[in-house]
């Protein structure tokens, strides 16, 4: 999975989260694309990392606090605007999406887009927040994917191994997203992973930029990485005779 497009591959290096990194991403055989959204003051819905311009475009101001005709006057590296959502979407028509919910503003114009556009089966929703996530569930329903919130997670990774489906039944995640590591805790080990394809769960592993790590983590048995170094991952998966990327 592509991270922001893949903001450490060569070609995208400053410009993460645009157009132009996600077409080198969908280029290079990526046809599963990860963006973070914010939504602007009139609720404008931004594929953007950041809550803040300044990093990326040298601009200043929280995208919140902004009319969406400011927040496209940035320019991502100087040269091109903030995407919104509904340019990935129109832009890359065979491409999924996982998208991480920033803000709490983001849920409805988020919805109204999946809804308007058809994208029910295009995307998979994140969000560090279990309770954003069970609004976004609520109001979306169980044709979109979602990953587990936090405190799923962290039930997921405290229960024990058994013959019996584990602690986060019910949950209404249809996927596990997480880090190899959270501080000196191995989130992702074998129990983990068991657990969750006990649950029915696949597990994503963010942001893995190392070969070594990312073939430490497919033989543990997970099932996506997301990483920036599109090249680095490509070139792994190819010599495990599992890079099923398609062609540009």
């Amino acid at each position: 999975m592509a991270h922001r497009g893949g903001a450490h591959y060569a070609p995208n290096i400053g410009m993460e989260n645009s157009l132009t990194a996600f077409g080198n991403a969908v280029a290079a055989g990526y046809r599963y694309l990860e963006t973070d959204v914010h939504a602007s003051r009139d609720g404008g819905l931004f594929a953007f990392h950041d809550a803040t311009l300044d990093r990326m475009t040298g601009a200043d101001g929280q995208i919140r606090s902004l009319d969406a005709a400011v927040v496209r006057r940035a320019r991502i590296g100087g040269r091109e605007p903030i995407p919104y959502l509904r340019e990935l979407f129109e832009a890359f028509p065979h491409a999924r999406f996982n998208i991480d919910v920033k803000e709490d503003e983001a849920i409805q114009p988020l919805v109204s887009l999946i809804q308007d556009a058809a994208a029910h089966d295009r995307v998979c929703i994140a969000s560090f927040s279990t309770a954003r996530l069970r609004r976004l569930r609520s109001q979306l329903g169980p044709r979109v994917a979602t990953s587990l919130g936090s405190t799923e997670v962290a039930a997921m990774r405290l229960s024990p191994v058994s013959g019996r489906q584990g602690a986060v039944v019910g949950h209404g995640g249809t996927c596990a997203q997480v880090p190899h590591r959270a501080g000196p805790i191995r989130v992702v080990t074998e129990r983990f992973v068991v657990n969750a394809h006990r649950n029915g769960l696949p597990v994503h592993v963010w942001t893995v930029n190392d070969a070594d790590e990312m073939r430490t983590l497919l033989g543990r048995g997970v099932d996506g990485i997301i990483t920036d170094r599109l090249d680095v991952l490509r070139d792994v998966l190819t010599q495990r005779g599992q890079w099923y990327g398609a062609s540009a």
